[in-house]
């Protein structure tokens, strides 16, 4: 006859082992985080240390519970079963082979749903991953010496299906009156835009991320047929065609640059080429830049452009998600801002050029994933934005040889909510004119130089992803004087944002049904 008090007692004894391995887990991928702190030199007090460990105890610990608990939940009762099947003296090696096994097929699983690459940052290395594997590893030897009296339960299970539904974020919709413009549609029906750049005959050219190069008319008319010979593109997450950019002599050369994600999914890089814009597409395309390393995942590409009076090329590059420490390696390309000439080659005055080891076309690094950048030519500066993590966005001044910190000191923490690092400033790095915590996402950046919206002129306009709205920065030496949120009535993610040649400020929404918008005074 069945003992009422066994069916409880298992349930009792999954939450214990539960909360056991939610904690060690938890306090095992805080150390993997700051190991790699320490890694860059960053030197991390035991007190700093034991704060970092409070503080993911009390974010990272909500997130990972629900992540643990389903595979744990589901593996001990698999592992109940199979110490049935053969014999009770084997229940201590199924719980803990089967905590090893649900934790590390729950993390593949995670890893190919979530946004990015890698959910939690502590598996990002062999030895970070064997570590949590491990904390599961206990979690399940308890549930085992706990069990023993037990028989199999799915309390556990719908405990954890419960958890799950209640900690899952909600979202709210925004809303804001209407402003002193209008805001006309000029083309729909574009596939994932991502920029757009105006030629001196008034017609623009406009990329989309799957690798096609559209023309626009200068009568507004979008052209059906995209523009041919587009360099080979690696289209997938977040990789695919980028940034156009016309040469500064393009009345003469006719030359158009791209920057764009090369490669496999397994081994891929920013990539740069240049071609001639024909009557129906592009001639003599050169493939210029190509990032070093190559990085696996399609996450964190940069891949905006801008020239420099000097008709020098900038170009910006992301981390690669998985690589964050590698934006303070000064041997490849990660994770940092480049600058070119038009024909690829290396500025004699680059800031790195003659250190060792250093690859010569960098510019500035410490950067997580820079999809701004501007040059303002009234005061002569070289403005640019990053994504932060959770929170921690940017718009960074960039001075030629300056770490821009990331990730020794960013004031985002990780989207589990663990922190990246336990510091906001770092001694060596350049703090943010403006950061956003939390996170708008931001993408395209202009500053406006045009007529229309005189009270705008030399402001920042920023466009923002997850936010939907632009916003307005105004720039006094190194720092954010004032900020106007923007376009929030659209109701759309931003994905790019310019000053046409009219004074107008033009629009491009992020949607694989994508809208061109031109903003005008009432």
């Amino acid at each position: 006859m069945r003992q009422p008090g066994r069916k409880k007692f298992t349930l009792t004894s999954f939450l214990f082992a539960w909360v056991l391995g939610v904690l060690l887990g938890t306090v095992v991928q805080s150390q993997i985080n700051l190991y790699a702190l320490q890694d860059l030199g960053v030197n991390i007090p035991l007190s700093t240390r034991f704060d970092t460990t409070l503080h993911d105890l009390g974010n990272f610990s909500m997130v990972y519970a629900v992540i643990f608990g389903c595979s744990f939940a589901a593996s001990q009762a698999v592992a109940l079963l199979c110490t049935r099947w053969t014999s009770p003296k084997w229940r201590t090696f199924w719980c803990a082979f089967g905590a090893i096994a649900g934790l590390w097929v729950t993390f593949k699983v995670v890893d190919m749903i979530a946004p990015m690459p890698v959910l939690i940052a502590a598996t990002r290395t062999m030895v970070g991953l064997l570590s949590m594997l491990a904390s599961a590893a206990v979690a399940g030897a308890l549930f085992a010496a706990l069990s023993k009296r037990s028989r199999v339960a799915v309390s556990p299970v719908l405990a954890m299906m419960l958890a799950a539904v209640l900690l899952m974020p909600t979202t709210q919709a925004l809303a804001q009156a209407g402003k002193p413009y209008r805001i006309d549609l000029l083309a729909e029906g574009l596939d994932s835009p991502w920029s757009i750049a105006f030629l001196p005959d008034g017609r623009a050219l406009i990329t989309e991320k799957p690798g096609r190069l559209r023309l626009l008319g200068s009568d507004g008319k979008l052209q059906a047929k995209p523009l041919s010979n587009v360099p080979a593109v690696l289209y997938s997450g977040q990789a695919g065609l980028f940034d156009v950019l016309p040469a500064p002599d393009f009345t003469q050369s006719k030359q158009i640059f791209l920057s764009y994600a090369c490669g496999t999914r397994s081994a891929n890089h920013t990539c740069v080429s240049v071609g001639r814009l024909g009557v129906d597409g592009l001639e003599g395309v050169k493939e210029i830049f190509r990032s070093q390393m190559a990085k696996s995942g399609s996450a964190h590409y940069g891949g905006r452009m801008v020239w420099l009076p000097d008709n020098t090329l900038i170009v910006t590059l992301g981390d690669g998600y998985s690589y964050r420490e590698e934006a303070q390696n000064l041997s490849n390309h990660l994770g940092k801002i480049i600058r070119i000439n038009r024909d690829g080659s290396v500025p004699a005055d680059n800031p790195f050029v003659k250190t060792s080891g250093a690859k010569p076309e960098i510019y500035s690094y410490g950067h997580r994933n820079v999809q701004g950048v501007a040059f303002d030519p009234v005061n002569k500066r070289l403005i640019a934005h990053e994504h932060g993590p959770r929170g921690g966005d940017e718009i960074n001044l960039i001075t030629p040889g300056v770490n821009y910190g990331w990730p020794k000191a960013t004031y985002g923490i990780d989207y589990t909510g663990a922190q990246i690092s336990p510091f906001k400033e770092f001694e060596g790095t350049q703090q943010p004119a403006i950061y956003w915590v939390p996170s708008i996402a931001p993408s395209g950046m202009t500053v406006y130089d045009g007529n229309l919206f005189p009270q705008w002129k030399g402001n920042l306009l920023v466009g923002a992803l997850k936010a939907q709205q632009v916003s307005r920065v105004v720039l006094k030496g190194n720092k954010a004087t004032e900020e106007e949120v923007l376009f929030k009535e659209v109701g759309e993610r931003f994905r790019d944002i310019r000053t046409g040649p009219d004074g107008a400020i033009y629009l491009l929404t992020d949607n694989p049904e994508g809208k061109l918008l031109r903003v005008l005074p009432r």
